[in-house]
């Protein structure tokens, strides 16, 4: 079992930094805060938020954003310079999360080129008692998963799948999908994005 308390305790927020790279690729691309939002079918007013790191956002949400500015998830989310070689040692890794009520945290494996296709990410299963969404994500990337402590449900196309540790399985992100902890219980899942675009 995993203590909660304990990555918890390890979770870094960086909203500015995100919002700062959001803003700055926005106006790299040349598109006004609502050319962004509605392509990712959120209002103006939450995107204004969350480039001025006020407010916190799905992975989900994140994910389209990078989308609508042609950047991989993961390279938004660093705050690390590109470089050809990442060494990351687990006592230099942060967490990054923007809110338990995401359902998710994410812990962020390797800082790569912008231009990368592959994402790998550890996400954190949050406990069900902490009132955590139950609504579907859907985001542009397949999606490799597999589960390195704990069990999940694996909600795809309105179906459920029990995962244990050692499962994997690999889909399309632009489906309906979620984790959904097992037994009120944490989860950790190795999961890797993969943009079949670039």
């Amino acid at each position: 079992m995993i203590g909660t308390k304990k990555w918890k305790e390890r979770i870094i927020i960086n909203l500015n930094n995100i919002g700062a790279k959001i803003k700055q690729m926005r106006l790299r691309a040349k598109k006004t805060q609502q050319q962004v939002a509605d392509e990712c079918g959120i209002s103006k007013s939450l995107l204004s938020k969350i480039e001025n790191g006020q407010t916190a956002s799905a992975i989900a949400t994140l994910s389209k954003i990078s989308e609508a500015l042609k950047v991989p998830l993961s390279w938004l989310l660093d705050d690390h310079e590109d470089r050809d070689l990442v060494l990351l040692p687990r006592n230099k890794r942060q967490f990054k999360v923007g809110d338990d009520n995401m359902g998710y945290s994410y812990e962020l494996l390797a800082n790569r080129s912008q231009f990368t296709g592959v994402e790998p990410t550890i996400v954190h299963v949050t406990p069900r008692d902490m009132n955590v969404r139950e609504e579907s994500y859907t985001h542009s990337q397949d999606e490799f998963i597999y589960v390195l402590e704990g069990a999940i449900h694996l909600r795809y196309e309105g179906k459920k799948h029990y995962m244990e540790q050692g499962d994997s399985a690999y889909f399309k992100g632009d489906k309906p999908h979620l984790f959904i902890p097992v037994n009120n219980e944490p989860a950790r899942v190795l999961t890797i994005f993969i943009d079949n675009n670039l």
